[in-house]
């Protein structure tokens, strides 16, 4: 092989090299790219007020806010945990594996009803809530803390008790925090199942709208045309 030859053979070697090393760096800033748009998760650990008693799964408050999401393109998946009848304690064993397998960005926690409605010892509800609370910040994702208050024939001492269970928890974990997530629409009879304590599949979308004044300004990856509510809005 004479000298002109050789030279030809080893530039075209090296811009090969060179093409290869261009196309494999395309190839993993893509896979960057993709990797970085991976949709964060919304867990939600709730009892039948989540899990769309009565009602069509569809028309559930939970459903309507993956649609809302998927609507104006938000990058966020939602998981709902949510089972009627659940209370705190089972929303306690099952929380590990579901942190373990989905790996949320975000928990929203609605949970302590049937304990309420079950009348049980208040430092049990409150000790089972601080440890899902916990649970959740070890593992570094944000909560939103959905609060509850019981009908008044339970009594003013123990109901006052119970609600007092969720303000006390927000302020001392320092939580983003519903007070009452059937405010506006409990003592509306005609948003309420005759059973007086869920919400007809008409008053879903009100109870969406009421959770994601709350739940927007946590997400912190909302497009502008998602971000329509205060305090959303306003951030």
């Amino acid at each position: 092989m004479d000298l002109t030859t050789l030279l030809a053979c080893t530039i075209a070697m090296i811009r090969f090299r060179s093409l290869l090393i261009l196309v494999g760096g395309g190839l993993l800033f893509l896979c960057s790219v993709n990797s970085s748009f991976a949709a964060s998760k919304i867990l939600v650990l709730g009892d039948s007020l989540s899990a769309a008693y009565q009602i069509s799964p569809e028309e559930g408050w939970v459903h309507l806010l993956e649609e809302k999401l998927k609507a104006c393109q938000a990058p966020y998946e939602v998981i709902n945990l949510s089972r009627s009848g659940d209370t705190t304690r089972e929303g306690l064993q099952k929380l590990p594996k579901a942190l373990k397998d989905e790996q949320p960005n975000l928990v929203i926690v609605e949970l302590g009803g049937n304990d309420g409605l079950r009348g049980l010892p208040i430092l049990s509800v409150q000790s089972n809530l601080k440890k899902i609370i916990e649970i959740i910040q070890k593992d570094k994702a944000q909560i939103l803390l959905l609060g509850m208050r019981l009908p008044p024939n339970y009594g003013q001492g123990y109901t006052d008790q119970f609600h007092a269970i969720y303000v006390k928890l927000a302020k001392d974990k320092d939580l983003a925090f519903f007070p009452f997530m059937l405010d506006n629409i409990a003592l509306n009879e005609e948003l309420m199942q005759k059973d007086g304590i869920h919400p007809k599949a008409e008053a879903q979308p009100q109870l969406l709208e009421e959770i994601w004044a709350y739940l927007a300004p946590l997400l912190k990856e909302l497009p502008a045309g998602c971000c329509t509510l205060p305090p959303c809005s306003k951030r």
